[in-house]
């Protein structure tokens, strides 16, 4: 997780997310006591899937978990934040200058604002969106030698399920479903990654996702809408 020389600026981000995340809106107050057990460390286990010296593009960013976690606790990644609203990429790009991450890009914008013209070793999330809408945010992004690598709850194995489809659409590889620091958080990390099915015949533009069946009523929350990815 974070090697001993990274943990005072781990200590300062979350003195920053405990107070001017709170007062920002960026996390509830009552998640300012358990900020490293339920958000950092959580994150941080993370980096134990992404590879070396990789290019790594957080969607959704938000007040920067996992993407800012990340950048702290690997300083050999460059790391992308993209995040539509303006004062969540406020709060990032000062938490990027105050602990001088200069492997640290904000993007302030939609995902899909960036297909076409991007592509990353590894496109991460946190609580975005159900799979089936994250592939289509994500898959764009990644690099025929990449994944999506994202952060998900106990819902994941029926999020597979309802995202056959989509999987299908893009020529994604069977989903992985990983559980993280069973040997160091009292409460494991879930996380899933998908690759793509055979990297060489990965080109762009990429095949649009399927079409939601006539009368099928879309699962998209507002709270989707608002983070936007």
């Amino acid at each position: 997780m974070f090697r001993i020389e990274r943990l005072p600026l781990a200590e300062r981000y979350a003195e920053l997310l405990a107070t001017e995340g709170v007062v920002r809106g960026l996390i509830g107050p009552r998640e300012a006591p358990r900020l490293w057990d339920r958000h950092l460390l959580n994150c941080a286990v993370l980096g134990d899937l992404l590879p070396e010296d990789s290019s790594v593009c957080d969607i959704g960013s938000g007040a920067g978990l996992p993407g800012l976690v990340l950048a702290i606790a690997r300083p050999d990644l460059r790391i992308t934040l993209v995040e539509p609203l303006l004062r969540r990429t406020t709060f990032l790009e000062e938490v990027v200058a105050e602990l001088a991450l200069d492997h640290v890009e904000v993007v302030r914008g939609r995902a899909d604002a960036l297909h076409g013209s991007r592509h990353f070793d590894v496109v991460t999330s946190r609580a975005v969106a159900p799979l089936g809408r994250l592939l289509t945010w994500s898959m764009p992004l990644v690099a025929p030698t990449g994944a999506l690598v994202a952060m998900k709850g106990s819902s994941i194995t029926e999020e597979i399920v309802e995202a056959a489809a989509e999987l299908e659409a893009f020529g994604c590889a069977e989903p992985e479903v990983l559980v993280l620091g069973e040997d160091q958080l009292d409460s494991t990390t879930l996380a899933v990654r998908v690759a793509w099915a055979d990297p060489t015949r990965v080109s762009w533009p990429l095949a649009t996702a399927p079409v939601s069946k006539p009368g099928a009523k879309s699962r998209r929350t507002s709270k989707n809408r608002r983070r936007g990815a």
